[in-house]
């Protein structure tokens, strides 16, 4: 018969072994980074990239779990809802940033509940038109598109993504029409730009460059603040006369709300190491992505100003939320 004394003794062994357990340091198995999309995107291909030397500098697996789904939705609320201890990470694209501007409602808040780990790059969109159309810089694609209403196309990868958005924002400040001819993702509706069905696109420079670079796609644009080394004798819209038309796909990293901080630093410095290794830095580079690594509180302030911006080119555009 077990004694109180004895149900004591067990009591604080079973409570030393418990606090032995929690004070293990991070990571001690295997860490899940969900990407919300289908395998092969740009999001898929950053965050397999970087979850290779992540693996090499924290000791632990780093597994990619795609989650695709509701314009990225999906796998960002099971994120959000996942046990916050760091064995659960989120990497996203521009879409987290854009979607509180185009749905009415998400099942998680794109802020509270998440801790921003770092924003690992920028990649700017670029315009692309087919060959066949008589457009060599965004002048005389509006010209085209005026003497043309509602006869030019352009494709995206769906309704309210930053390809949609962008061109919204160009028809916006130029007052053109064009139609708008929406696809299930960024391969289909490049490979229909490539193939001539549709006129133009704007994409992320990793998915028109290859293209660009065998004479499939022209390139009349490019939407960073700055020329993209990747690009160097392609114009900005900025360039071209439209002011502070930058459209830029963030692709960053969270952890749930209420990751402890050192967790978040612990990654941090990971994903920081990983992106500043020379393979991968060169690797994102060639594509026209910019390699970023700003700190948590960078990347929060970052979010935030970023949501708010994609609210108001939304309500300027007249892109209701549904």
């Amino acid at each position: 018969m077990t004694t109180r004394y004895g149900r004591h003794l067990i009591g604080t062994a079973l409570l030393a072994a418990a606090c032995a357990a929690n004070a293990q340091p991070y990571p001690s198995k295997m860490i899940r980074m969900i990407v919300p999309f289908a395998p092969g995107g740009n999001t898929d291909i950053i965050a397999r990239a970087i979850s290779q030397k992540m693996t090499e500098d924290l000791g632990q697996t780093v597994v990619i779990d795609n989650r695709g789904g509701a314009a990225s939705t999906l796998g960002t609320d099971l994120a959000a809802k996942a046990a916050p201890d760091g064995y659960t990470l989120l990497m996203v694209s521009s879409a987290h940033v854009i979607n509180p501007a185009v749905w009415k409602k998400l099942p998680y808040d794109s802020v509270k509940d998440f801790a921003p780990v770092t924003l690992v790059a920028n990649v700017p969109n670029s315009l692309c038109v087919h060959p066949s159309v008589p457009a060599k810089t965004v002048k005389e694609l509006v010209t085209l598109a005026r003497a043309k209403p509602e006869q030019l196309t352009y494709a995206t990868p769906g309704r309210g993504t930053s390809s949609h958005l962008a061109i919204e924002m160009l028809s916006f400040a130029t007052n053109i029409k064009l139609i708008h001819v929406p696809y299930k993702g960024v391969g289909p509706a490049a490979i229909d730009l490539v193939a001539g069905h549709v006129h133009m696109m704007f994409a992320s420079m990793p998915t028109t460059m290859p293209h660009v670079n065998t004479g499939r796609l022209r390139m009349i644009a490019q939407a960073g603040s700055e020329r993209s080394a990747a690009a160097r004798n392609v114009p900005t819209m900025i360039e071209q006369g439209l002011k502070d038309f930058v459209v830029i796909s963030g692709f960053g990293m969270f952890a749930p709300a209420g990751t402890p901080r050192p967790v978040i630093d612990r990654v941090y410095a990971a994903v920081k190491k990983s992106i500043n290794h020379p393979d991968i830095n060169a690797s994102l580079a060639s594509q026209g992505a910019e390699p970023v690594a700003n700190t948590p509180d960078e990347y929060d302030r970052y979010n935030r100003t970023e949501i708010a911006r994609w609210v108001d080119v939304a309500r300027k555009a007249a892109v209701q939320p549904e």
